[in-house]
């Protein structure tokens, strides 16, 4: 992509050290004992020392932030993404459940995923023409670049590492979508030879021949492989495309603009459990039996229509955060919405070509692997989705407060109240402000939010100094969120400290193997706000075996909320952390209406 609307874009600062020692030290106060933090300043202050290390790791860094466009993006992209080795199912990529639509049978199914379709190619269009309107936060431009990572780009696994294809940039992109049904993959043009795209008659005419040629429901869930752990897939994937005929469906597959997942019908539930039931099939499919075959996990943007009614999507996150996918699907939603079925003039299309696998015995042996995997994922995963009717942002906006901010200390406040404790939270902060930003992390977890939910409950408190703590709590946040998004908190500059010791060969700083250091990195709650037009909500898994994965969507009078946490830890329960956190914001809200407004 040429950015050239895009040159004005400041480069990702290096935070000065001093400043990120002193607000490290400030969030460890809350979450460690006494005994360590006294050790982290002993460690801290050896760091800082006048020609030390911490002088010379620095120095490397900004010396690194001069000579690339952000000193942060390739490391992170490794570290946070490629370098991992869980399955992206569950521990990276997000789902994302869209309002439940009224069909209940296959031509409904198709009929809207051939308007969803060609809402995709609408905003593809904006994309392509660089029409796209740049962002603003706060009167700044936003970096444009993740729109153009989303689509027509796909992981492929390796044994150490794995990388990102992306093939819009080529000279000759690719036309064509990749369409799964009953696990059997379709390539399915979506332009006309004269460059138009199909209109959504003809796209559902092409869709009716993918299902109709996909009837038989025992085929091997090829797909399931990409779910496994990523060395495991790794491994499978260079035996799997020693065949050439699964290598061209493999590259076929990569090359797509993105994918189509026609499921089958889940288990019904309750409308009460709907969501939380369509969080599941969009996280992983619901296991071997279900729909968990019917993905390509490493595909970047995939799109779930369910026999049922139910629909979404899940992304790869190693391309893109949150904010690109949500305003593509707020298009989207939008464009089915209006757009109509048009009689097209019956130009007879070309039958969409069936990808073909051949499956060896040890192939075979990879996918009952993979298969087990998954269902014990499946079965470890619990996914609450709550609708917080009471209020929306109305309320907080009432009382001045940063409707952010206000659900974060409910989730706080939750939070010490299931476990008598405050831990480590993680909420993203998006760094598009400069060039080529992904994320930082605001540490939700203070001196001041603990502060607050130690009072919220304790007798001897005055409501007046409750309100008063709550408010102070609430700015903090709101303070470390601008400091966040302009590039000085603490997280990135402390991995970039870490990585520039380990690019420089030298021993790793004692600030990296201390105690405080694990604790703070260890996420109890692993947080995300997803606002979106549409009312939609993201869910993701937790972080840590023993945490939670919240992410929300706050509309104006209701708020959407995911809770994730895993079976296999006794101590977290879904369903206990969504009603504490729907007790705790109710209670917030009476506080401060039940307190006189103090005299400021």
């Amino acid at each position: 992509m040429s950015t050239c609307h895009q040159e004005g874009l400041p480069k990702l600062p290096v935070p000065s050290l001093q400043q990120t020692c002193e607000r490290y030290l400030a969030t460890l106060e809350p979450i460690v004992d006494e005994e360590e933090l006294s050790h982290t300043k002993e460690l801290l202050a050896e760091f800082q020392k006048a020609g030390g290390v911490g002088e010379r790791l620095q120095k490397g860094l900004e010396r690194r932030a001069r000579k690339t466009e952000n000193w942060l993006s390739d490391w992170w992209l490794t570290t946070a993404y490629l370098d991992y080795r869980m399955p992206v199912v569950v521990h990276s990529s997000p789902g994302v459940v869209l309002p439940r639509l009224e069909f209940s049978d296959r031509q409904g199914q198709m009929r809207f995923a051939a308007k969803l379709i060609a809402g995709v190619l609408d905003f593809k269009t904006m994309i392509d023409n660089e029409t796209l309107p740049v962002e603003y936060l706060g009167g700044k431009q936003l970096c444009m670049n993740q729109y153009y990572q989303v689509l027509s780009s796909c992981r492929v696994p390796g044994l150490k590492r794995d990388s990102v294809v992306n093939h819009a940039h080529r000279s000759r992109p690719p036309t064509h979508i990749t369409v799964v049904h009953n696990f059997q993959f379709f390539v399915l043009d979506v332009y006309n030879s004269d460059g138009t795209p199909l209109t959504v008659d003809q796209l559902y005419m092409q869709l009716e021949k993918v299902w109709s040629s996909s009837l038989q429901t025992n085929k091997e869930p090829i797909g399931i492989l990409t779910s496994n752990q990523r060395n495991s897939w790794g491994k499978a994937y260079n035996n799997l495309i020693k065949d050439k005929t699964n290598k061209d469906s493999v590259r076929a597959i990569q090359k797509s603009i993105f994918t189509v997942c026609l499921d089958a019908p889940m288990p019904c539930v309750s409308d009460e459990l709907y969501h939380s039931r369509a969080a599941v099939q969009m996280l992983h499919g619901g296991g071997s039996r279900w729909n968990s075959g019917n993905r390509w996990f490493d595909k970047t943007l995939q799109f779930i229509i369910g026999e049922d009614g139910s629909c979404g999507l899940m992304y790869e996150h190693a391309p893109a955060e949150g904010p690109p996918i949500v305003s593509l699907i707020d298009h989207v939603v939008e464009y089915t919405k209006k757009s109509e079925m048009v009689r097209t003039p019956m130009v007879p299309l070309p039958m969409p070509q069936k990808l073909r696998f051949n499956i060896t015995p040890e192939i075979k042996k990879d996918i009952e692997k993979a298969k087990q995997n998954m269902n014990i994922m499946v079965h470890d995963l619990d996914v609450k989705v709550i609708v917080f009717s009471h209020f929306g942002k109305n309320v907080p906006k009432t009382h001045k407060m940063s409707p952010d901010a206000f659900i974060q200390m409910g989730l706080q406040l939750a939070y010490y109240r299931m476990y008598q404790r405050c831990c480590a939270t993680y909420e993203s902060a998006s760094l598009r402000m400069f060039k080529l930003g992904r994320t930082d992390t605001i540490r939700s977890c203070s001196i001041d939010s603990a502060n607050f939910v130690k009072a919220m409950d304790d007798p001897a408190k005055q409501k007046i100094e409750k309100v008063t703590l709550l408010e102070k709590a609430v700015k903090a946040h709101r303070a470390y969120t601008d400091m966040a998004i302009h590039g000085q908190a603490i997280d990135r500059h402390l991995l970039g400290l870490k990585l520039q010791a380990i690019e420089d060969l030298t021993s790793m700083p004692e600030i990296f193997m201390d105690t405080s250091y694990a604790v703070a990195n260890h996420y109890n709650l692993s947080t995300s706000q997803v606002p979106a037009k549409t009312d939609c909500v993201m869910c993701f898994g937790p972080v840590a075996p023993d945490g939670y994965g919240v992410c929300y969507n706050p509309m104006a009078e209701h708020i959407n909320f995911a809770v994730s946490a895993f079976n296999s830890c006794n101590e977290t329960n879904a369903a206990h952390m969504a009603q504490r956190l729907e007790e705790a914001l109710l209670d917030m809200r009476m506080l401060l209406e039940s307190t006189p407004k103090a005299k400021l």
